[in-house]
Parts: structure tokens; C-alpha cells; sequence
């Protein structure tokens, strides 16, 4: 039990005093804090009874949380390939059935993109991508678009070293592409979107990009997604984290931006439904300059950005 008694004050007739316990506090008899404090079984950790010490932030600072992005980027660089590639198995399938929401609804609203194309964005950013990333981060799953930030951060800090980064990154990004194609599979064979609904076109779409558009549409994409993993490590609680994954997630599905490991669900799902798109295609067209785009999105954009704001790269500046 640890806890840290914050203050006390009087009331009428007895003595009161507020145990704060994380973002939970309980208001007891001063006497019964007395005895808890004293007692050999419970330790408390934290001010003295009348330290009106103020309760922890629910947000980091940004120093604080830029600390805390690089922790989070080691304990990443420092597990085992193999536990990387389930956990990014497992990453792919939250992704993908993010993906799968919104290809539901916002992708079934054909009259509402026709009357109100930029509503309709809004309802695809909405339902689907913020749900995945919320339950990979949640989970503590790997996706690879993450990696390329916080292990980046990690690596330019002097605490990950590149081997460590090479493997973070190919082993999330296998595990990603096996995550993702499962979920094509199942879904498809789940018959619940007629045709495959809104992939088939999509998959052309995303197919028919140039190399440039394609390659900077994922430059963009991965910074905002980045800016999601990043912001919400700053957060105390689930509901703090939720608020930047919804605002960023929703942002890049609404601009039209390209997410690699979105586009391993959503592309396949196409193709197994019918859609003018070969395999080759896929990968070379869309899959490649996405995924550098990313690469360049997570690592430069966001990863050496804020090591330069932060830490060791910019402590000439400080």
C-alpha cells in the first residue's frame, strides 16, 4: 500500500485528514492515519499529515515527458526479438481492426462523401485508427510506426544501441505485416463487409499513388501518429492518453495520409475482395514508399526533433 497523506484540516469537532493514493484520495479520521502510519504491514511514501502537499500532475512537462518517452524507448530496444515480433502480431491485429471500424462506418457513408465529403472525413477519422492505437498502447503491443520514434529517441540518447534499433524496428514490422494479413483473412472470410466494402476502392486508390505523393503522404502520417505515441506517454491515466490518440489519429485519416501498417490490413482485405490491385503492387507502389515515408516521419520529424529540444543534442542550446 503506498500512499502519501497530503493534508489535514479541522471541522467541528474531530480532526480529519485526506490520504492521497495516485489520483485517488480518501478522507479518514486523523487518528486512524495515525494508526496506518504506524503500522509495521503499510508503508507510506510522500509528504508528513499537514504538508498540503499538492496531488501529481496528470500530464508531464515536457522535459519530464521526454524523459519518459526515452525510458519507454529502451525498455523497447531491450526485448528480445521474438517477444517484439508476437507483440507486434498482436499490434497488427488492433491496427487492422481499428482500420476494419472505420472502413464500417465511415467507409459506408457513399451519400454522405458525395453531399458532404468533408463531414465524411470526419466520421472516417472518427470511428476506427484511434480505437486500434489505443489498444496497442494500452496493451503495451509494438507497432512499428511507434518504434521509429521512441526507439529512435532512445538510440540518439546513448541509451539503445543501432543493433538494438534494427531489431525493434524489423521485428515490430514483421509482426505488424503477420498481424495485419490475419485479420484480412479473417475478415474476409467473415463475409461482413459485402464485397469488401470501401477497401476494394481504397485499395486502388492507395495503389495508383506516385512514389513522391505516396512517400510524403507517409512522412505526414507517421509525424502526427508519432505525435500520438509520444504525447500520450506524458499522461498519467487512460482517459490523458485517449485525448491525443483520438485528436492526432483522427487528424491523419481525415487528411488522406498513409499509415504502413494500416495500409498491410486495409490493401489485402482489397485484393482478397476482388480489387484490380496485384501483390507487387501492393508492396512496391504503396507498401515501400509509405513505410520510408514513416520511417522518415517517426525518426527525424519527432524522434531527433525533440532530442535536439531535450536532450543530448541540444544541450549546447540550454
Amino acid at each position: 500500500f503506498v500512499g502519501d497523506p497530503t493534508h489535514r484540516h479541522r471541522r467541528a469537532d474531530k480532526m480529519l485528514a485526506v490520504l492521497a493514493c495516485g489520483a485517488a484520495s480518501f478522507t479518514m479520521p486523523a487518528a486512524a492515519l495515525h494508526q496506518i502510519r504506524n503500522s509495521p504491514v503499510v508503508t507510506l511514501r510522500g509528504g508528513s499529515v499537514g504538508s498540503n502537499a499538492a496531488p501529481a500532475p496528470l500530464l508531464a512537462l515536457p522535459q519530464a515527458g521526454f524523459d519518459g518517452a526515452v525510458a519507454a524507448g529502451v525498455k523497447k530496444a531491450e526485448m528480445s526479438a521474438g517477444k517484439i515480433f508476437k507483440l507486434g502480431i498482436l499490434s497488427g491485429c488492433h491496427i487492422g481492426f481499428g482500420a476494419f471500424l472505420m472502413l464500417s462506418v465511415g467507409g459506408a457513408c457513399p451519400g454522405l462523401a458525395a453531399s458532404n465529403p468533408g463531414l465524411q472525413k470526419i466520421v472516417l477519422g472518427a470511428f476506427g485508427l484511434p480505437f486500434g492505437l489505443m489498444m496497442t498502447l494500452l496493451s503495451g503491443a509494438e507497432l512499428f510506426t511507434g518504434n521509429t520514434a521512441l526507439v529512435t529517441m532512445a538510440a540518439l540518447e546513448g541509451k539503445a544501441s543501432g543493433n538494438q534499433l534494427a531489431k525493434s524496428w524489423i521485428s515490430s514490422y514483421a509482426g505488424n505485416f503477420v498481424g495485419s494479413i490475419l485479420l484480412a483473412v479473417l475478415v474476409f472470410l467473415g463475409q461482413t463487409l459485402a464485397g469488401g466494402g470501401a477497401s476494394v476502392p481504397v485499395a486502388v486508390a492507395k495503389t495508383s499513388l506516385a512514389f513522391v505523393p505516396a512517400l510524403v503522404r507517409g512522412i505526414l502520417c507517421n509525424w502526427l501518429v508519432c505525435m500520438a505515441v509520444y504525447l500520450a506517454s506524458f499522461a498519467k491515466d487512460a482517459a490523458g492518453k485517449m485525448v491525443p490518440i483520438f485528436f492526432c489519429i483522427s487528424a491523419f485519416v481525415a487528411l488522406g495520409l498513409e499509415h504502413s501498417v494500416a495500409n498491410m490490413f486495409i490493401i489485402p482485405l482489397g485484393i482478397f475482395s476482388g480489387a484490380a490491385v496485384s501483390w507487387k503492387s501492393f508492396l512496391l507502389s504503396n507498401l515501400l514508399p509509405v513505410t520510408l515515408g514513416n520511417i522518415i516521419g517517426g525518426a527525424l520529424c519527432v524522434g531527433t526533433f525533440f532530442c535536439m529540444a531535450y536532450g543530448k543534442m541540444g544541450q549546447d542550446e540550454a
